[in-house]
């Protein structure tokens, strides 16, 4: 499976688990605010994965694919902060926050070896 494949479904799979922890704040914490900021970070990060694997030329691919990683860096802000405001529990935090720095971590792998070649 090719790399951007991998980050396609996992910046997929994590989009979907942002969604349910943001119907989570809003329903079960009633916090309004917050939530709509990882919402939007958190679901930009994989629409910026699609729309960079449809780049029309290499400078376009490089340009999403910084904003995901950008979107994936803020999106880690936005749980640690929830975490530390008492909006999600340590073992809520702990199942979600590895997902957000592993997609940090392949979308700035790609980005190094893209700049590379």
């Amino acid at each position: 499976m090719k790399l951007e494949n991998v980050v396609q479904t996992k910046s997929y799979a994590f989009a979907v688990r942002i969604v349910k922890l943001y119907q989570h704040l809003i329903n079960t914490k009633k916090e309004y605010v917050l939530s709509k900021q990882i919402l939007r970070s958190g679901t930009s990060i994989g629409a910026n994965v699609e729309e960079e694997i449809g780049g029309q030329s290499k400078a376009d691919f490089i340009s999403k694919l910084s904003i995901a990683y950008n979107e994936a860096r803020e999106t880690s802000y936005w749980l640690r902060l929830l975490k530390d405001t008492d909006y999600l529990t340590p073992k809520e935090f702990e199942s979600i926050y590895p997902d957000v720095e592993e997609l940090c971590r392949i979308i700035g792998s790609i980005q190094k070896s893209t700049k590379g070649n």
